[in-house]
């Protein structure tokens, strides 16, 4: 790839490197470069800020840029180089989406469910769960944790869900989640999983564990949603307009 100048400063590509907003600043920063990509605002073999000063301009740390950009290189949309002449380039022929369409079809469709479903089970399971309830999930954080690959830490994120809507002692809403839990499998798959991310959801598992020992609703509910976003904010950088 030719070496190639930062792109033209315009307002809108302005909007593209405003501060990222916690508490998911790594999967914003994906969908924000992703989309800039894909939207053109960021042209192919154009080379992106030196790190230090986009991490300043988006006000995140340098650890959580690199996780980002590791994850759109791995995804094609980026290219990093190393030597004087190096630096992170938009790859000359980014993936706009158009590849993605039989895996992403309906993904939208399938996020919104998945939100209901999640941000339902939690409330109901704050209302109804007692500390029986509890302890698997507590469980499943610990494995979670000792997990060394992907795998490993998805079949336990997949039963710790599973078990919050077992909590409602609703056999419908089990059904429900199981059921959007399988669907979310082709999305998820999709996606860069950075160790300090996988720690950052499991953080948030045991805060959602937390507001449902205190039976607080309302917590559950934030933190449910803040978890199901995450997800989207990375998937929006991929799915086609």
């Amino acid at each position: 790839m030719e070496p190639a100048s930062a792109p033209e400063r315009t307002p809108a590509l302005e909007a593209v490197f405003q501060p990222v907003q916690a508490p998911t600043t790594f999967e914003e920063t994906v969908e924000r470069l992703g989309t800039a990509i894909r939207l053109g605002l960021l042209q192919p073999a154009s080379r992106l800020p030196p790190e230090r000063d986009l991490a300043e301009r988006l006000r995140i740390s340098r650890s959580t840029l690199r996780q980002a950009i590791t994850t759109l290189v791995e995804s094609g949309h980026l290219v990093s180089l190393r030597g004087r002449a190096g630096g992170t380039f938009v790859a000359e022929r980014p993936p706009l989406g158009e590849d993605a369409g039989a895996v992403l079809d309906g993904a939208r469709e399938v996020l919104d469910y998945r939100v209901a479903v999640e941000t339902g089970a939690a409330l109901l399971a704050a209302e109804r769960a007692g500390e029986p309830d509890l302890e698997p999930l507590v469980a499943l954080t610990e494995r979670m944790d000792g997990a060394t690959a992907f795998e490993d830490y998805r079949r336990a994120d997949v039963r710790f869900h599973i078990g919050v809507a077992e909590a409602t002692g609703s056999p419908r809403l089990v059904a429900a989640m199981t059921e959007v839990q399988g669907q979310m499998s082709n999305l998820i798959a999709r996606i860069a999983h950075p160790s300090e991310v996988l720690r950052n959801s499991n953080d948030q598992h045991r805060r959602l564990i937390g507001h449902l020992r205190r039976h607080d609703g309302g917590g559950a509910v934030r933190v449910a949603r803040e978890h199901t976003e995450g997800t989207e904010h990375i998937l929006a950088a991929l799915l086609p307009d």
